[in-house]
């Protein structure tokens, strides 16, 4: 399906061609390309879609890894002087950028009615990451949250309702162990990559919100999140339905498709890519619940670069605008399996067939109903990597989860004192 998407015939037909004319501004921007499908080609499309309507704008995407890799490259070639106004960077990166001074906000320059409208459209709860001290500095792209991939078939052959995937904790280990056996486990959450996320999806579904709003305090250490981090460890060490140490977030896509595990947490973005893949019958739900149901969004957000020209500001302004209307967000989010980024998306002829066909495709939006921000904070990279090494540690009997919160939390607060 990606491939015919990216077709000249297709890219006409998706995203509407003008007559090609030499560009009159330039804009470069920064793209992470991190999960499954063959993205670049997608976004490759897109881009070649909006130039040719958008005549006297050109856009050069520079691919660049994970979000964090982007954003070091993105960032140096700014402070080596390098012209780039625009790039998708982490949701959870607005505190940095903007405490850095690096970004400029968006509702200053968007002062038209419809431009107004236009930040008014999107889910609030994929808003939440990119709004801070009362401006707009990320608009939503390329968001998901975090659900659960379960074989249906594996389901069926355990004397499991396909249909009822577990809606608890207590039923997720049930079923968990009635799918395990040898050569599979009854289910994977990854822990390598993006370790915080998971243990954060985690810890609010423990009733544990691990930040501040204002992202200038933790709650690494209290009893519901070291609760939440022994939960994790012991789906392997008590209950034996996840392997030991650690699980690869780069591999547990074919890990699932390859019928390793029955169930997966991954996020929404590999949709397209497991329903490509999977020779099997699948389901897609909502994260199970302890305390209360809910899941932390995740993905990019488009950001505006400081030093931008008032030329270059109104072009990116005129492109994130095209990328984010609701056409091309309903096929984004068929290309991917990313979450539609507003309600209006989802009323499109074209998503409201596929979700028909395919109804998977709206598990994601319906849980935004639930949904927190991401794990966000000032010195968000150290603060994060402080929390994900906490969770590897436990998950690797390397540390107790007592101990290794209560040392996160300690560093995490030296860290973020300044911002008080």
């Amino acid at each position: 399906m990606l491939r015919k998407f990216l077709t000249g015939a297709s890219c006409a037909a998706l995203f509407g061609l003008g007559t090609p004319a030499m560009a009159q501004t330039d804009l470069t921007m920064y793209y992470p390309i991190s999960v499954g499908g063959p993205l670049t080609d997608v976004v490759d499309g897109m881009i070649n879609a909006f130039q040719q309507s958008h005549p006297d704008i050109r856009v050069k995407a520079v691919y660049s890894g994970n979000y964090d890799e982007t954003r070091v490259r993105a960032l140096s070639a700014l402070r080596g002087g390098e012209p780039v106004q625009l790039s998708v960077l982490g949701a959870l990166d607005t505190h940095d950028l903007v405490e850095q001074g690096l970004v400029e906000p968006f509702d200053p320059i968007a002062t038209e009615a419809d431009e107004k409208a236009w930040l008014q459209g999107f889910y609030p709860a994929l808003m939440a990451n990119g709004t801070l001290d009362g401006h707009v500095w990320g608009i939503p792209f390329q968001r998901s949250t975090i659900v659960m991939y379960y074989n249906k078939d594996m389901f069926r052959a355990a004397g499991l309702d396909p249909e009822q995937p577990p809606l608890t904790w207590t039923q997720m280990v049930e079923m968990g162990q009635k799918l395990t056996q040898p050569g599979r486990y009854g289910v994977m959450i990854p822990s390598t990559g993006y370790p915080y996320w998971m243990f954060q999806a985690l810890a609010i579904q423990n009733g544990q919100k691990l930040m501040n709003d204002a992202g200038t305090e933790v709650f690494l250490n209290t009893p519901a999140s070291v609760e939440a981090l022994a939960f994790f460890r012991d789906l392997a060490a008590k209950y034996k339905i996840s392997p030991a140490g650690t699980i690869e977030w780069g591999t547990l896509r074919q890990a699932f498709v390859q019928g390793q595990t029955a169930m997966m947490w991954h996020t929404t973005g590999n949709l397209t890519a497991v329903r490509q893949e999977a020779k099997f019958d699948f389901g897609v739900a909502m994260l199970p619940a302890n305390v209360q149901p809910g899941s932390p969004t995740g993905g990019g957000n488009f950001y505006l670069f400081k030093g931008a020209s008032d030329a270059q500001k109104k072009a990116a302004l005129t492109f994130i605008r095209w990328m984010t209307a609701p056409e091309r967000a309903a096929q984004w989010s068929i290309a991917t399996g990313y979450v539609g980024t507003s309600q209006a998306a989802y009323e499109t002829p074209a998503l409201q067939t596929y979700a028909s066909e395919f109804p998977q495709a709206l598990v994601a939006r319906d849980q935004l109903a639930v949904a927190i921000p991401e794990f966000a904070t000032y010195e968000t990279a150290r603060v994060r990597e402080l929390l994900s090494n906490a969770v590897q540690a436990a998950l690797t009997d390397a540390k107790t989860p007592q101990a290794a919160l209560d040392e996160a939390q300690a560093q995490a607060d030296r860290l973020l004192r300044p911002f008080r």
